[in-house]
């Protein structure tokens, strides 16, 4: 499929001779990438707003944009996610999701977000005095409260290490565990003789200038490897 780039560009290869439009189209190609990239993913509003958000100033997850586009493509209709870490993913998971069971640490997020988020959002403060603390208070609401297990699973705030384990126990069969800068916070260790297949997503971040990592741990099998989910073409 031709893009309009090309489409473009088109004209010049016919007038110039071709070691001149290569350059020209080389000198476009530099430049004219990073802007286009800037532009699809939101990443310029988002470094300037200091918040994920997407072209349009929607919410989106903080995780890496190739794990987002890929989530993106998916139906999470009926699904159950839990998340160790609330904020902007909080917002867009709600609008996917059947219901959202988030946790966080800090008290003015915690506040802000208990404003604006959905119904189907269940929103709840834990104490970041000590990871015991923390995982009291996890374990504590996720008992308390009745939840089943997870569709979905977030590990990307708290004490991160410490919610491995908690996210194994409650993760359905079939489901998935995303874990966010899982280049750090002992993520390889924590799943590295359970069982748990991984699939990584190297690349930038909303409103981050070095590269990151947001892998998908997952069993034999889970709903969101799906092949009949078609391959698109990301709008530019």
């Amino acid at each position: 499929m031709q893009t309009w780039i090309q489409r473009a560009f088109a004209p010049i290869k016919k007038v110039l001779p071709s070691p001149i439009s290569d350059c020209i189209r080389n000198f476009v190609t530099a430049f004219l990438t990073p802007i286009l990239f800037s532009r699809r993913t939101g990443h310029f509003k988002s470094s300037f707003l200091m918040k994920a958000v997407d072209r349009n100033g929607n919410p989106i997850p903080w995780y890496t944009y190739p794990c987002i586009d890929f989530l993106d493509k998916r139906d999470f209709k009926g699904r159950n996610v839990l998340e160790f870490g609330a904020g902007q993913s909080t917002l867009w998971w709600g609008k996917r999701a059947q219901i959202v069971v988030s946790f966080e640490g800090d008290k003015s997020w915690y506040d802000q977000l208990k404003r604006i988020v959905g119904k189907n959002i269940y929103l709840h403060r834990v104490s970041m005095c000590s990871p015991n603390d923390c995982v009291s208070n996890v374990l504590s609401v996720i008992e308390n409260r009745g939840y089943t297990k997870f569709d979905i699973i977030i590990i990307d705030g708290l004490f991160r290490y410490e919610m491995i384990e908690i996210a194994k126990n409650n993760l359905k069969c079939g489901g998935i565990i995303i874990c966010d800068d899982s280049e750090g916070y002992g993520f390889y260790d924590g799943f590295k003789e359970s069982g748990y297949q991984r699939i990584d997503f190297y690349g930038n971040a909303p409103g981050v200038v070095m590269p990151r990592c947001t892998s998908i741990f997952f069993k034999d099998y889970s709903f969101i490897f799906d092949a009949n989910v078609p391959i698109e073409i990301i709008a530019v």
